[in-house]
């Protein structure tokens, strides 16, 4: 078993095979993670088309830059989706920054709640397409479907205590996008996001 330290071989392969310039590499890598980048612009910017844009200057980034990538600071899929947040973050304040200059509605301290409720809304997002198949279901019957933890534990076919159990860390995990998302600050690229 791979030590905590250790980067999953895979990481390690795509970046080897990125730098060597492998363009089938990066077609993997764009169909392993184009959902997570566009969801992620999607929560952040708000805007199907500019999540669009993210997620080719996310990729091309990727391209042009595989050695950024440092394993030893956490997995790819963690570095990825910081580089996202960060993308669209930017996006973001200047499309905000833009328009306050424009004469729009607003200040600079609105720009920053935006920001900061677009990365509290990207890491929820994050956090419930990262969290075990098992906790996920069980939120989105609860939450999506509006199901009770009685309904939840038919529909999963477990039990009630094993259906709270699943509720309870979904939403305990749930509840550090909100915890850790510094104000107008990206998630660290090493950390969680």
């Amino acid at each position: 078993m791979a030590s905590k330290d250790t980067p999953p071989r895979w990481d390690l392969r795509m970046q080897q095979r990125l730098a060597r310039g492998e363009a089938a590499a990066l077609g993997e890598l764009y169909d392993r993670f184009a959902s997570l980048v566009h969801s992620l612009a999607h929560r952040v910017l708000g805007d199907e088309r500019a999540a669009d844009g993210i997620t080719r200057e996310v990729f091309a980034q990727v391209w042009e830059h595989p050695e950024a990538y440092d394993p030893k600071k956490g997995p790819l899929r963690t570095w990825v989706a910081a580089l996202t947040h960060r993308l669209a973050v930017q996006r973001l304040r200047a499309t905000e920054t833009a328009a306050l200059a424009r004469g729009g509605q607003g200040s600079p301290e609105d720009l920053e709640r935006n920001v900061r409720h677009a990365a509290v809304a990207a890491r929820a997002d994050y956090i419930v397409q990262s969290m075990p198949t098992p906790l996920r279901a069980a939120l989105e019957l609860a939450y999506f479907q509006r199901r009770d933890y009685r309904q939840t534990a038919a529909d999963l076919g477990v039990t009630e205590d094993e259906a709270r159990r699943r509720l309870r860390l979904g939403l305990q995990l749930l509840s550090t996008a909100h915890d850790t998302a510094a104000p107008g600050a990206p998630p660290e690229y090493g950390g969680a996001v």
